[in-house]
């Protein structure tokens, strides 16, 4: 019984093969009306043009020539439309007569082609069969299977094209629903089927009798791509731009809209469209590269993202040899818009053809600046970035894509500039990237330290709004790095890194010193961190100490509540005997230096005046003997220090025993003994203070002298 089913439902092949053959003679005999009428037209718009009066005369009998047969080809469709369907009724009726005496063994799939009158079922056995008619159609001649690509005739395939517009005047009822994503289109299978393998294929293999919707919410460029395909299924013209080019051949790719199933497809004209027009610039192979982010991985297995790079890398090393327009550099530019991936295949092949590390640098440093802009390129010295604590995922884009451009930058320590590497370590701090992304960026500040200025290492130093700190640990490891760098060098030189010092290690000992000297007002500033960066530079590296001088000076005055000790430590850093006259001068009236150093400068004085030498020859013995005088003012210091201390508990003894004034009176003549003792105890060891006598007269220092130590202007974290 199911084969009698299929065999009323197919009504036999010879019965198809002849209408087939029918649609194709008319077909044919349309296209050269059709032509004819070109000619028409052409004829009378040269006659219009004349403006002779014979020709425009002739002109009204071309028009009623064109007119009758315009009317032709309407009654061709007519007739080959109203002989269609009465071929068809009797294979519509025989098939819902054998439905309706079928077996209860009937199977499930042949069960749900029943229909719920007789009229429903021979509508859509009529446009089954339709659809089967333009099937067989396409694969015409030599008794070839459906299944078989075929070529079509050319003259054929335009008719399929006229027909399209032919379905659109005959308002013929839509049979399919084609869903992509959100929108719908309601369309003709055989239209779909001429050009579309894939719906074909969707339409033979469906387990429904009469499938009446697809689904296609997977294609490439969504609803507005298919659409433009649906066109030109149906023949309508649509403009095939550089913007839509790709996801038109990955289109045509997954419906295999391809030369094999039909000839002069979607895949052939975009193919066509690429080779001539889109990849023939640098724009425009830029401008299809970019449309090809939302494609993949389909437009790499069409093979259109590497015929971009390829194109891309060419023609960006021709423009960075020989510029065609001006700004030179004006390709950078465009490939600014790209993924950072395709920026990396790009560069890679500019650098396989012999492009210089200074292009891709200019490429690279463009690219930063346009895609970070907000993070490495403020000029104003104030952020206006409002990020959230919580806004993770803009971290991690920001994040990825440093680390990305971080991996990318050329090899050769002269190709990027210093200030754009010093705005890269900023970023990486701000937005926490990985340790191996900073230690790139570190080292490879620290190889060109010594070029370095002071607003590069402030830029590195403070956040965006320029009023707090960040973490100093970077600075310290790029200093170190330099430093080691140095060391190895002496060594393989043959020299003694301890006794002699390179040119640009004192370029770097002086730009760290004022370095510290415009970071030493901030409060979180500790003397760990402030000893930290000082102590990495070696003494010998610095030839005078007036610089690191001044930067104490600035940190004691901006720490006013640091005790003896602090203050010791900080100074710990600087070599009093190496400050010049002027600094010693200064030092020796500056009460916010400890003892210690007041008496280095105060002692190295007297030595100078003594001698009337500008260099003491003997200065080791001098250092011994500072050293020991030193030690005697401490112990003065200690003996003073116990005797405060001895105050303060005779104070509490006497508020807290006041039982009688007898023991009150001996506890206060115990406390004049006491005081007597360790102020006699005090006088002896002053004697031995060797600047008793022979030193400079401080009393009349006001306590109000001090360096300029203005806070430091706001600066430009820019890279420009």
């Amino acid at each position: 019984m199911e084969g009698d089913l299929c065999s009323g439902l197919s009504n036999g092949n010879q019965v198809d093969r002849k209408i087939l053959q029918t649609f194709q003679k008319n077909f044919v005999q349309v296209e050269d009306i059709l032509d004819q009428n070109r000619l028409l037209i052409s004829e009378i718009n040269q006659n219009q043009e004349s403006k002779i009066p014979d020709n425009l005369t002739r002109n009204v009998g071309l028009i009623k020539e064109l007119n009758i047969n315009i009317r032709r080809v309407v009654g061709i469709y007519a007739d080959l439309s109203s002989n269609f369907i009465r071929s068809m009724e009797p294979s519509s009726e025989g098939a819902y007569a054998i439905l309706q005496n079928a077996s209860p063994n009937i199977s499930p799939r042949l069960r749900k082609a029943t229909y719920p009158n007789k009229e429903s079922y021979i509508t859509q056995h009529r446009y089954s069969t339709y659809l089967k008619i333009f099937l067989l159609q396409a694969n015409l001649g030599q008794g070839r299977d459906m299944a078989t690509p075929v070529r079509s005739n050319n003259r054929l395939s335009l008719a399929m094209e006229r027909t399209g517009q032919w379905v659109f005047s005959q308002d013929i009822p839509a049979d399919v629903v084609v869903v992509v994503c959100e929108a719908s289109f309601s369309l003709h299978k055989f239209m779909l089927v001429s050009k579309s393998n894939y719906i074909r294929k969707l339409i033979l293999e469906s387990k429904e009798p009469d499938l009446a919707r697809i689904n296609l919410s997977d294609i490439p460029g969504g609803p507005e791509i298919f659409e433009k395909a649906a066109k030109f299924c149906y023949g309508v013209n649509f403009e095939i731009t550089v913007h839509n080019v790709a996801a038109l051949r990955c289109a045509a790719e997954y419906l295999q809209m391809t030369d094999m199933y039909c000839d002069n497809n979607l895949s052939s004209r975009t193919e066509d469209f690429l080779a001539q027009v889109a990849l023939s610039s640098l724009s425009g192979a830029i401008i299809v590269l970019k449309s090809c982010e939302d494609l993949l991985p389909l437009a790499e297995e069409v093979k259109i993202v590497q015929r971009c790079v390829d194109v891309i890398s060419l023609k960006a090393c021709n423009e960075a040899n020989f510029p065609s327009r001006t700004p030179p550099n004006w390709w950078t530019e465009e490939l600014s818009i790209l993924d950072i991936e395709f920026i990396g295949r790009i560069l890679s092949g500019m650098r396989k053809r012999g492009a210089k590390a200074l292009t891709l640098a200019s490429a690279l440093t463009t690219y930063t600046e346009r895609n970070l802009r907000h993070l490495v390129r403020d000029h104003s010295g104030r952020c206006t970035m409002s990020y959230n604590p919580g806004d993770c995922d803009m971290y991690a884009r920001e994040r990825e894509l440093l680390q990305s451009i971080v991996s990318l930058l050329p090899s050769e320590k002269a190709a990027l500039p210093i200030n754009f590497l010093c705005c890269l370590i900023r970023t990486a701090i701000f937005v926490k990237a990985s340790n191996s992304c900073k230690n790139e960026l570190e080292k490879r500040i620290s190889v060109i330290l010594e070029h370095v200025t002071v607003d590069n290492l402030l830029v590195m130093s403070f956040t965006y709004d320029g009023e707090k700190l960040l973490d100093l640990d970077s600075i310290r490891r790029i200093i170190s790095g330099f430093m080691e760098k140095e060391k190895n060098m002496a060594v393989f030189s043959g020299g003694d890194s301890k006794e002699t010092c390179s040119a640009g290690m004192h370029r770097v000992a002086k730009t760290v010193d004022s370095y510290l000297g415009e970071i030493a007002t901030y409060p979180e500033l500790t003397i760990s961190k402030f000893n930290g960066i000082a102590i990495l530079v070696p003494k010998g590296a610095r030839k005078v100490d007036d610089d690191i001088y001044r930067a104490i000076d600035i940190y004691l005055k901006a720490h006013p509540n640091l005790d003896e000790i602090e203050r010791e430590k900080v100074c710990s850093v600087m070599d009093p005997l190496k400050l010049s006259y002027e600094a010693r001068l200064h030092a020796s009236q500056n009460k916010r230096l400890p003892v210690q150093i007041v008496l280095h400068t105060l002692y190295y004085d007297q030595l100078k005046l003594r001698s009337g030498a500008d260099d003491q020859p003997d200065a080791a013995a001098t250092r011994s003997q500072l050293q020991s005088d030193v030690s005697l003012v401490r112990e003065n210091e200690a003996l003073r220090s116990e005797l405060t201390k001895m105050k303060l508990y005779i104070s509490d003894m006497q508020k807290n025993k006041g039982s009688s004034a007898k023991r009150m009176s001996a506890a206060a003549a115990s406390g004049s003994r006491k005081h007597t003792f360790f102020s006699s105890m005090s006088k002896t060891l002053g004697k031995l203070n060797p600047f008793k006598h022979g030193s400079k007269d401080t009393s009349h220092i006001d306590d109000n002298i001090a360096v300029d130590i203005t806070k430091p202007r706001r600066r430009r974290f820019s890279i420009s």
